[in-house]
């Protein structure tokens, strides 16, 4: 697969605690894990303290900007550590994952987990 035609990842997580080594640890699983797959990375997302809590989600808006202007010539995917990283309430993180759908790409986590042409 040429990097051109690579699908780019866009890379997002959000942490609310102070401590920066889990979300450190989660970013260098996410970086090798589109390395495996030969992806090729856009970038990368983070929402910080307040911000990771709720649904607004600036940083995650920013993504999804990007990656719908990518979408038209390119397979694009939001890369997550695991679920938990969009939400921990399964509804919340379903509606995270539809707007990821609108955007033009799917979801897609380091356990090869994905929603990938998923309704």
């Amino acid at each position: 697969m040429s990097a051109n035609r690579a699908p780019l990842a866009f890379v997002y997580d959000r942490c609310a605690s102070r401590s920066q080594r889990p979300l450190d640890m989660r970013l260098i699983g996410c970086h090798a894990y589109a390395d495996r797959k030969g992806w090729v990375l856009a970038g990368r997302w983070l929402d910080l303290g307040d911000a990771a809590l709720g649904s607004a989600r600036p940083q995650l808006g920013e993504l999804l900007a990007a990656m719908r202007a990518a979408a038209p010539g390119r397979e694009v995917v939001c890369l997550v550590h695991n679920w938990s990283r969009l939400a921990h309430d399964v509804q919340d993180r379903i509606a995270m994952q539809q707007r990821i759908a609108q955007a033009g790409g799917y979801a897609a986590t380091t356990f090869d987990e994905s929603d990938q042409g998923v309704d």
